[in-house]
């Protein structure tokens, strides 16, 4: 861990350091409906402000206007701790946006319950979705699409540790690429990109080759097992789902060590063998 985080941590054990808000992200677990479980890991670009060098999900924050997304289904609003309907219909409508726009699929249906199929204008509109030249809502009202929220089922729920400068509370979504559409490499925001099935993804990770945030490595051993797309579907249904968060406290001896807490209680759910790698801000630059 980086000397400045670690002081910051102490601090923070000392309450001599009040913790940053947090805002609302989602990230998305994207496994193909064909052989076994793989899903799509991006190496976000050393520039990046958060996580540099770290391989994540697709995903990102969900913005002001996520809320106002057309959309289908139902939203368990319980199971994504969401204050709200509102603050529902934005997860899951900024996790839709954020993997159309960093990977060109795009989970929504028309009225009669059909995936749409990439036309001559898919990419020309994605770019304008990811720039912000084309609000996402109007894109799906001008192809008369809403975004499908069976389609993607909430898997876990993480939230930035209290010491970073910058902390999201992250929901964990699963999803089955639609067919006839194909995850392409289009987003800015990563220099390297690839399918892993989650044994080739942690056996890197623990050669030091793809460097990853504790919820990814988490997230990636809790498939491991999973035979294919339609078990991790019907598996995300059944779990559990606490919004955790890694906290640190010093022993009696001065050891600084770490336990993973349920944020709705302060319980804890289980303590961290070791202590975070690096800085989830700091990443790998």
């Amino acid at each position: 861990m980086p000397r400045e985080v670690r002081e910051r941590t102490l601090a923070l054990i000392r309450g001599e350091f009040t913790p940053p808000a947090v805002r609302d992200a989602t990230t998305v677990v994207l496994v193909p409906d064909d052989g076994p479980v793989r899903t799509y890991l991006m190496r976000r670009a050393t520039t990046m402000a958060f996580a540099p060098g770290m391989w994540v999900f697709p995903g990102g924050r969900v913005d002001q206007f996520d809320p106002t997304v057309p959309i289908v289904g139902d939203l368990s609003v319980t199971r994504m701790s969401a204050p709200s309907q509102d603050a529902a219909r934005g997860l899951i409508a900024g996790a839709a946006r954020e993997l159309f726009e960093e990977t060109s699929v795009l989970l929504a249906v028309d009225s009669s319950g059909a995936v749409p199929q990439e036309d001559s204008r898919w990419e020309t509109d994605r770019a304008a979705v990811a720039a912000g030249d084309l609000a996402f809502a109007d894109f799906l009202v001008q192809r008369r699409l809403q975004v499908d929220a069976r389609a993607l089922r909430m898997w876990t729920h993480w939230v930035t540790p209290e010491m970073e400068t910058r902390r999201y509370d992250v929901r964990f979504f699963v999803a089955r690429v639609p067919s006839g559409q194909q995850v392409r490499d289009v987003s800015g925001e990563a220099d390297r990109t690839g399918w892993f099935t989650a044994a080739e993804a942690l056996a890197a990770y623990g050669k030091g080759s793809m460097p990853m945030l504790p919820p990814t490595v988490a997230t990636l051993a809790e498939i491991a097992d999973v035979r294919d797309a339609a078990e991790v579907t019907e598996l995300a249904d059944t779990r559990t789902i606490r919004p955790l968060m890694p906290r640190p406290r010093l022993t009696g001896d001065g050891e600084l060590i770490w336990d993973v807490v349920d944020v709705r209680d302060d319980s804890v759910v289980i303590s961290m063998a070791q202590e975070p790698a690096g800085s989830e801000v700091e990443g790998m630059s």
